[in-house]
């Protein structure tokens, strides 16, 4: 894109059909020619347009800030429906917890990109069947696909909330990284309204004890609920209006953690070794194993992403590819104890979905592995190690499809 940049500075027709086709592309690349073509009038337009930052909050405009309300008051209303039907909240919460979030969330994004209706209809019949599909399986505590069915089905709606925020750019990898990085903002923001709504909860509540009302059961049940659900939402507008309120934060974040996350890696396969702990034959430790590893997973993906935006330093790449590595021992010894599990005690749906999706990270991770290494002596190559990441992720929605809504019948509901 830099060529086409530098070709079409005379030309601000195709400069703008150049920004709407990649956004983010067309930003990194211009910022880093900038020096080159600053003497250029259009270059200083399009250098203050891309790179101008304002201190003050925007809140967008009317209708976003009624859409969020209206949304709101819809997320809570569904997080409620228990209180409000009589159902049971064990049951409903297992199977719909989802549903608070996520199906607001990409209609937000189907309305903000005026997405066409082909898009629109496919996102509403995945998440129509999806609410089906689950309130209808066999009501089965002990079946394990019910449970697995249950644990995918939110990274099911992810995806379904990525095919709305990609627009008609699904194979972009760029905008696939966007997506990332949006839900890295989205943790950072929504943590942090949580934490505000946490200490107005604890200052109300204790506000009522000194004039001697109990409120914590009323609160909980009609106040706090509504502004667990709304958080997200919330969060995904104000990083979607005011993206310089956490753009500058997720990048530190990244790279405050990715020395701390390899350190405490290796220390904690050597204390492994050191207490002789198998998971080989612990089912427990081996499914904390696998905890770990999709914990260190997402911080790999995350710091990565961020890293993606900008060239990087070297100790920075240094730091991913070793990070990346030893997540692959980590990857290949809960792999192993799985094979080694499924040898001895034959197919379970547990053990298969794990497999696969062990398998399918163990593959994510050599490529990116490759493309870090590279990187490592070409510091230009950082934007690969991204498309490494993007390149995977239509796979792990397919895995999530298979298990979520295969696996139940394929093993017969057990």
């Amino acid at each position: 894109m830099i060529e086409q940049i530098k070709s079409s500075l005379d030309n601000p027709n195709q400069l703008e059909k150049l920004y709407r086709e990649n956004r983010s592309a067309f930003k990194k690349d211009f910022n880093s020619i900038y020096n080159e073509i600053k003497e250029n009038t259009t270059a200083k337009i399009w250098n203050e347009r891309l790179n101008f930052e304002s201190d003050e909050i925007s809140w967008g405009t009317k209708n976003e800030l009624i859409f969020v309300i209206f949304a709101s008051i819809i997320a809570g209303f569904i997080a409620k429906l228990p209180h409000y039907f009589g159902f049971t909240e064990e049951l409903f919460y297992s199977r719909n917890i989802a549903f608070v979030v996520f199906p607001l969330l990409a209609t937000y994004f189907v309305w903000k990109q005026n997405t066409p209706i082909k898009r629109i209809v496919i996102a509403s019949i995945a998440i129509l069947v999806s609410v089906f599909y689950i309130n209808y399986l066999p009501n089965n505590n002990q079946s394990d696909t019910l449970i697995l069915a249950c644990l995918h089905l939110p990274l099911f709606l992810w995806a379904v909330l990525g095919f709305t925020y990609l627009g008609d750019q699904v194979k972009n990898n760029q905008r696939r990284l966007d997506f990332l990085r949006y839900n890295g903002d989205l943790v950072v923001m929504t943590a942090i309204i949580l934490l505000a709504g946490g200490l107005f909860t604890a200052l109300t509540i204790n506000l009522f004890r000194l004039i001697d009302i109990p409120i914590e059961e009323f609160y909980f049940k009609n106040i706090g609920i509504w502004g667990l659900a709304a958080s997200p939402i919330v969060g995904t507008y104000l990083v979607q209006t005011n993206p310089q309120l956490v753009n500058k934060v997720s990048p530190i974040i990244a790279k405050i953690f990715t020395p701390i996350v390899l350190v405490t890696l290796v220390v904690y396969l050597v204390a492994v070794i050191y207490t002789g702990k198998d998971p080989y034959q612990d089912r427990e430790f081996l499914l904390i194993f696998n905890m770990l590893l999709i914990g260190v997973m997402a911080i790999t993906f995350f710091s990565i992403a961020e890293s993606s935006k900008t060239s990087g330093s070297k100790i920075t790449t240094v730091m991913l590819f070793a990070l990346s590595i030893v997540t692959i021992v980590v990857n290949g010894i809960a792999l192993s104890a799985i094979v080694f599990r499924i040898s001895e005690w034959g197919i379970t749906p547990n053990r298969l979905a794990v497999l696969g999706s062990n398998i399918l990270v163990l593959l994510n991770l050599l490529y990116m592995s490759y493309k870090l290494f590279k990187t490592v002596k070409d510091k230009n190559e950082i934007e690969n190690v991204g498309n490494s990441i993007a390149f995977f992720l239509p796979f792990y929605s397919l895995w999530t499809i298979v298990v979520t809504f295969l696996f139940p019948v394929l093993f017969n509901f057990r």
